[in-house]
């Protein structure tokens, strides 16, 4: 029987068992599609590196014998559509049979099931083989119940693979050292320097251009600093284990002007394409965990908890949610992103640092992209729809599974608390405490009205004023409703009128 398997851009697993077998009668495709570009505005970055890590994995399927078709972005036969596509392969190379990975995404999943449901041949759907879950553990395993407790699910993993185990309990007695994990960076440890490796890409990127794909953000084409191979991927992941693990869990949640990424991996696109697995990473750190005495249990515990707990724990909210969860808007935000995320161009220093990050590398780290660019989303009332779509696009990491999940549930609060407890909200407070963000800014930290009051303030009092009656009776933030009741009328109102005018000129910041 003649099959072709459908292998999809975030799909690129060397490991899975397809690929065990080299038979004459199979034959692989990947395409290069406008479908997939023109969906959301996606930075140019992360175009170049789906497109270069699609090619590479094809190239190396080849090597080892496998027979593959691959649609460039630029092909002329190239229908830009995976149902054209497939369609015309299948009848053009008379295929019996048909195959594809489950996809990682909803709109995806329908497609090809439709798809799949017209077909005159058989088809079939096979698991990705890359989660330690699968699609509908989280479901089953919250079943009866209102919240999903990140916790509990991310405890019953670790026991479920033994990971820092000691039998029935965790190593050292304690499951958690989150409380570890928040200290501000000093600059008393040294920063070793990102692995990077400086590819060319000006022919992935002038296919682009020719395509009039359209794209923002910025790149030096002669030098993309990305892992867009399976070897350099795994390149990253030792250098992430030997020279940013050690101090990885301490700094977490630090922020810094003077280095963008900190200790952190910089692995999130090479797992989120399948390159590498979580398996192996986990197992990589806990390997330096055991082996190397200068990576103590809270940095261990501090990725692996990122790594098992959280990303798995997202994607199955996703597949428990979708597609309801994607029209979710509890707090009814309306207002528009400020011109300036596409930009910079903002004279608050944090966001002026944080979007600049991320449109000059298409990355930026956990607490950059929720405590700093996501509070300021959901302290003004940004509509989690343009929340959503902006950071789908500029993260080279985004894909909507684990996109969605962490913008419109953890940093939004639009699914009114399935992912998160409460609010991640803060004033400028939090973000002095952790970044040397606010030296030198235009903005008083200290001042939440007045000529040059930080945003952060006024926006942050003004939010829990004027959600009072869907948030008050939250435990986790009571106190700040006995706080605003201590409040004179006159300095509440002096704060909305501050933060009204902030919103009428929030282009302006």
């Amino acid at each position: 029987m003649k099959t072709l398997r459908l292998l999809l851009g975030d799909q690129l697993n060397h490991q899975h068992t397809w690929f065990k077998t080299v038979d004459k009668n199979i034959c692989y495709v990947l395409m290069e599609v406008k479908q997939e570009q023109e969906y959301v505005t996606h930075h140019i970055q992360k175009i170049i590196a789906f497109f270069s890590a699609m090619r590479n994995f094809a190239h190396e399927l080849q090597n080892q014998g496998h027979s593959v078709i691959y649609y460039k972005i630029d092909d002329e036969h190239n229908k830009h559509s995976f149902r054209e596509n497939l369609t015309e392969i299948i009848a053009q190379d008379s295929f019996s049979n048909f195959e594809y990975l489950l996809p990682d995404e909803y709109r995806l999943d329908v497609e090809l099931t439709n798809f799949c449901s017209g077909l005159s041949i058989t088809s079939k759907t096979v698991d990705t083989e890359h989660f330690y879950t699968h699609r509908e553990y989280l479901h089953d395993f919250f079943k009866g119940k209102k919240t999903f407790l990140m916790e509990s699910f991310y405890r019953a993993l670790r026991k479920k693979h033994n990971i820092l185990m000691d039998g029935e309990e965790p190593l050292t007695g304690r499951w958690n050292y989150d409380a570890e994990n928040r200290k501000k960076y000093d600059g008393k440890v040294s920063v070793p320097d990102a692995i990077t490796f400086k590819s060319n890409q000006q022919e992935i990127f002038e296919s682009i251009q020719k395509m009039n794909i359209p794209f923002f953000g910025n790149v030096e084409v002669s030098k993309f600093d990305w892992p867009c191979s399976r070897v350099e991927a795994l390149q990253v992941l030792q250098y992430f284990v030997k020279n940013l693990l050690p101090n990885f869990g301490t700094y977490e949640d630090a922020l810094s002007t003077q280095h963008k990424d900190l200790f952190h991996s910089r692995l999130s696109f090479a797992l989120n394409v399948k390159l590498i697995s979580p398996q192996e990473v986990v197992h990589a750190v806990l390997l330096e965990f055991e082996n190397n005495h200068t990576v103590d249990i809270a940095q261990a515990e501090g990725f692996i908890r990122q790594i098992l707990g959280w990303r798995e724990y997202m994607r199955g909210v996703y597949w428990a949610k979708m597609p309801a969860f994607s029209q979710l808007n509890y707090l009814d935000h309306k207002e528009a992103l400020p011109t300036w995320f596409w930009d910079g161009k903002t004279q608050m220093n944090c966001l002026k640092h944080c979007i600049n990050n991320s449109l000059d590398n298409a990355y930026a780290h956990h607490i950059q992209r929720l405590m700093v660019i996501g509070n300021f989303c959901l302290l003004a009332g940004i509509h989690p729809d343009f929340v959503d779509q902006w950071y789908l696009g500029v993260y080279i990491d985004a894909v909507e599974w684990v996109e969605i999940t962490n913008t419109r549930g953890m940093s939004q609060f639009a699914d009114g608390g399935i992912v998160g407890s409460k609010p991640y909200v803060s004033s400028a407070n939090y973000i002095d405490k952790m970044s040397d963000y606010c030296a030198g800014c235009k903005y008083d930290k200290k001042s939440r009205y007045g000529p040059n009051a930080c945003p952060f303030n006024s926006f942050y009092w003004d939010f829990h004023i004027r959600h009072r009656k869907k948030l008050e009776k939250n435990p986790r933030i009571g106190m700040m409703y006995r706080l605003i009741d201590k409040m004179t009328a006159d300095e509440i109102t002096k704060i909305r009128q501050k933060a009204a005018s902030y919103k009428s000129a929030i282009n302006n910041l």
